[in-house]
């Protein structure tokens, strides 16, 4: 539901990235320190030995934990961090699809991880499944966010709190100015090139389109997790839910009308029949044949990294 933010049972997260955006090699340090049998205890991140183990001092380590557990490549226990078999499935040494992110279809199945669902990365989640303004600005969000924080009996969030976040979610996708400062690194979801930031009034605004380098497979994976989480009961799945419900294909990818529907029209081949477009009478919607759960998630993925495209 477009919004389930606002209601006061549904989790949400404003914090924990310690105001630095996801970085190139930082999933693959903290997949490789907690990718043994046992994982790694919780507290590694947090102890100055962060500094020797990862190669970047206490905060960032701690950022690092913070996108590695909201990306899905290590799941969080009552002692210790393990590697998720997402995690194992991309980066493992060896076997891996992409141990060094350089397929593009990593890039896009960290962020939908990052974005589909509200109690990963709120605001994330806000401005690509909630908000509908074609242009916006950093206190447009940051009002929206005071707004869904003081819903929330419970939840304690300060301006300045929630103007980090939202800076953080900012320089995520938009890429740095020449002049601002900051070190050569580009955060890693920059590449994907689905915001910008018009210099001249400070407006942001998605950027909507084909999106060339995401695969049919990605595409049909993120379909099917908005399947289940928002119509499993349904045996069809409309457009316009496509794209416009709060975790569909067209809201996570900014797709435009006619990209996604191209990309629906060739959900047969990329899930073996399991899902089929039909144009019935104007009706235009795609329908199972056969459930959900016939649809295999990791086949998918490793669907996704049979092509090399540039992102």
């Amino acid at each position: 539901m477009l919004n389930d933010l606002f209601d006061p049972a549904v989790a949400i997260r404003v914090s924990g990235h310690e105001t630095f955006p996801l970085r190139l090699l930082w999933l693959k340090k903290a997949f490789d320190a907690a990718c043994g049998p046992d994982g790694i205890d919780r507290r590694t991140f947090h102890e100055q030995s962060a500094i020797a183990t990862f190669g970047v001092g206490r905060n960032m380590a701690l950022s690092m934990r913070h996108w590695a557990l909201a990306t899905k490549i290590l799941e969080d226990g009552a002692t210790h961090l393990k590697a998720s078999d997402l995690g194992r499935t991309i980066f493992s040494d060896g076997s891996g699809l992409d141990p060094y992110l350089e397929h593009p279809s990593t890039l896009w199945l960290m962020h939908a991880n990052l974005v589909s669902e509200p109690y990963v990365a709120t605001t994330f989640y806000y401005a690509f499944n909630v908000l509908n303004q074609i242009a916006f600005t950093r206190e447009d969000l940051v009002k929206a966010m005071a707004s869904i924080v003081d819903a929330r009996a419970t939840a304690k969030a300060t301006p300045e709190t929630l103007k980090r976040d939202v800076e953080v979610f900012v320089r995520s996708y938009t890429p740095r100015h020449a002049d601002s400062g900051e070190d050569a690194a580009e955060p890693l979801l920059v590449e994907l090139g689905l915001l910008r930031e018009l210099r001249s009034t400070g407006q942001l605004e998605f950027v909507r389109g084909q999106k060339p380098s995401l695969e049919d497979s990605i595409f049909a994976l993120v379909l099917k997790r908005f399947w289940e989480r928002h119509h499993a009961v349904s045996p069809t799945i409309s457009v316009e839910q496509a794209q416009y419900g709060a975790g569909s294909p067209g809201r996570v990818f900014k797709l435009d009308e006619d990209s996604l529907v191209a990309r629906l029209m060739a959900i047969g081949d990329a899930t073996g029949g399991k899902m089929v477009w039909t144009d019935t009478a104007g009706l235009r919607q795609v329908a199972l044949n056969g459930s959900l759960g016939d649809i295999d998630d990791f086949g998918l993925i490793r669907d996704g990294y049979r092509v090399r495209r540039a992102a």
